[in-house]
């Protein structure tokens, strides 16, 4: 098998408790217009429809700003802004709705195509638009009447629900609808932030021009919590689609998503990596805890073996069996990420000093801070047995275990029922550090 093949075999592996995982969630989707104008456009409704046939219910809620500002061009007219607002005055309405639908059948023309000269040729996707989303005027702000630009009054869940669950792909415009028959121009951004928080849905995803959020020193941030992200938000200029994507991931975290992310529009399969591998492609913000420190159970068994079992057959672990490790479960703490176990480690008291052993961080997860952080739990949970000291023994880890505070010991250091047991033809090393 040719290294190309066998990198297929093991991404499709590592992908499938990710289809698992997403399976039945529905997932809304903002697509801002500039997106409909990129080469990449074509294929990000392959990838859209990809999820609709694994089962994941979509919401998709696209932009219109550039096709409003070429319509509005065209008849010799130029918006006003007010506090990043459009001014949707009388006279420009009608170009608005024109700009707005025309992108909207774009997308629906995609969708209806068959996918021509893709792995989904054939596949009927159904997908429905409507009045979803009642609006009411946004008013005078800073003395200006924004007239026909509106907000998010409320969004009909219960017909959406119906149109997900008779598996059509629901696509919403940037507008809304009043009781009494008014039409007003929304926001992209602030429709999807509404229709993810009120349907309760399991992720926001929001395509943008960038590879995710980059700080001011050109970093790719890779995940954010709700804290960081708000810090991030204090440094940027709002108004703009890459702006509105991070507010719109921020707000729908803060109102109880739990999770959002930001995804590059013009990255061929940015949307499949980012979901359907560890890494990602783009930068995730989070309300809940991403990366879990726990205590392990049985059912953490097969996990644990499948992380350390490679370390054992290079010599850095001693082999342990599967009943061993289930009968010393109990002993081991993990750092869980995505349902995966990417690091674990064990405790054994022996008095006022304790062994840190089976200390394992999978290959992809190095380097990272997370044997460090699951080092610190149980550090904490050996004071709170009121453990003076840990030790360990390694063969290949000694520098690490330096930085983190231990210090080389001799044989004689160790309790004697380890060291009636040392192995002197593995010829560990032996380090001790101080927990008080």
């Amino acid at each position: 098998m040719s290294a190309t093949s066998q990198d297929y075999v093991k991404w499709f592996r590592h992908s499938s408790p990710y289809i698992n995982a997403h399976r039945g969630k529905t997932f809304v989707v903002m697509l801002p217009g500039a997106a409909m104008l990129d080469d990449n456009f074509a294929n990000i409704i392959h990838d859209l429809a990809l999820l609709h046939t694994l089962g994941i219910k979509l919401v998709l809620v696209h932009g219109a700003r550039p096709q409003i500002d070429a319509q509005l061009a065209s008849q010799g007219s130029e918006s006003v802004f007010e506090n990043h607002l459009r001014v949707t005055d009388q006279q420009d309405i009608q170009a608005i709705i024109q700009a707005i639908a025309s992108a909207r059948c774009q997308i629906e023309s995609a969708l209806s195509t068959g996918l021509p000269n893709s792995p989904m040729h054939g596949v009927a996707i159904r997908t429905v638009s409507g009045n979803y989303v009642t609006a009411r005027p946004w008013g005078v702000v800073n003395g200006v009447d924004l007239q026909h630009t509106g907000k998010v009054r409320k969004v009909d869940v219960e017909a959406l629900n119906i149109a997900l669950n008779n598996n059509a792909i629901t696509l919403l415009s940037p507008q809304g609808y009043s009781p009494t028959g008014e039409i007003f121009n929304l926001s992209f951004a602030d429709v999807a932030t509404a229709v993810v928080t009120q349907l309760q849905a399991d992720k926001l995803i929001a395509y943008t021009s960038e590879d995710g959020y980059r700080n001011q020193d050109g970093e790719l941030l890779r995940q954010m919590t709700l804290a960081e992200c708000a810090c991030e938000l204090e440094k940027l200029e709002a108004g703009n689609d890459h702006s509105q994507s991070l507010l719109a991931c921020y707000n729908a975290c803060q109102q109880g998503v739990p999770r959002a992310q930001m995804i590059s529009y013009k990255q061929d399969g940015a949307l499949l990596r980012e979901l359907f591998t560890r890494e990602g492609s783009g930068t995730l913000v989070h309300s809940d805890t991403y990366e879990t420190v726990r205590k392990a159970s049985i059912d953490d068994v097969g996990g644990i073996l499948e992380l350390i079992t490679p370390l054992e057959q290079q010599g850095a672990l001693v082999r342990r069996s599967r009943e061993l490790l289930e009968s010393e479960i109990d002993r081991f703490n993990i750092m869980e990420m995505d349902g995966t176990i990417v690091a674990c480690m064990a405790l054994y008291p022996h008095g006022e000093i304790a062994e840190l052993a089976c200390v394992a961080t999978h290959p992809d997860y190095q380097k990272g801070g997370r044997a460090a952080a699951l080092l610190s739990a149980t550090e904490q949970q050996a004071r709170e047995q009121h453990i003076d000291e840990i030790f360990v023994l390694t063969t290949q880890t000694a520098h690490w275990f330096i930085e983190q505070g231990f210090v080389a010991a001799q044989l004689e250091r160790l309790p004697e029922s380890k060291k009636s047991l040392y192995n002197f033809q593995r010829n560990s090393k032996i380090f001790i550090k101080k927990l008080t």
